[in-house]
């Protein structure tokens, strides 16, 4: 009975170990939304979605500053939900995905800003012009996968950016300058890393 109850207290240490050190985690493009909403001439509030997002996050419970994140958001996964209004998205009047075909995220600091919550400073490149970032970030949840069987990780971040800086400002000031992007992801770290 001691020996199972030793066994059982080394499974949850170790268990916990592994959400408390810094974890390497795979974004789950199926689970993963960057939404971008806008104002257009004061009558509505379009979205559209980067899909097919690719990235990787390192999360360090111990110590969130040692986490990090990296995406790419292929802009052939833009969606506008119209098919005129997708290939205007990607056309040189706003991303100009045929020749720059990708934006990308890059932290440079992870902060603790209160209970589950993080500012994520980083680097956001869009038409080949990178400018500074701050998300508000949330932890929504840190376990084991019931399905996959390996750890993973879910967060919620938000943040303002001004399309004009990024070389994306057809139409200002009559279509919004400012887009509030909302990012809701799920990860997984890779079961070869789990097992480690």
């Amino acid at each position: 009975m001691f020996k199972k109850l030793l066994l059982t207290a080394a499974l949850v240490a170790a268990s916990a170990n592994a959400f408390a050190a810094g974890v390497t985690y795979k974004l789950d493009p199926t689970h993963t939304n960057v939404l971008a909403s806008w104002n257009h001439f004061g009558y509505s509030n379009p979205f559209a979605n980067f899909g097919d997002v690719d990235g990787t996050l390192v999360y360090d419970a111990a110590d969130v500053s040692k986490s990090s994140v990296e995406v790419t958001l292929p802009l052939s996964g833009l969606n506008g939900f119209s098919d005129k209004f997708n290939a205007h998205l990607r056309s040189a009047d706003f991303f100009d995905a045929g020749k720059f075909p990708t934006a990308t995220f890059k932290s440079t600091k992870v902060e603790a800003a209160g209970n589950g919550k993080l500012k994520i400073t980083g680097d956001l490149t869009i038409k080949g012009i990178t400018k500074p970032v701050v998300l508000d970030a949330t932890l929504n949840k840190a376990s084991d996968h019931p399905m996959k069987k390996v750890p993973a990780i879910g967060f919620d971040a938000t943040t303002t950016i001004k399309r004009t800086d990024f070389g994306v400002g057809a139409y200002v000031p009559n279509v919004g300058d400012e887009v509030t992007l909302r990012i809701t992801t799920e990860a997984t770290a890779p079961k070869a890393d789990a097992a480690k």
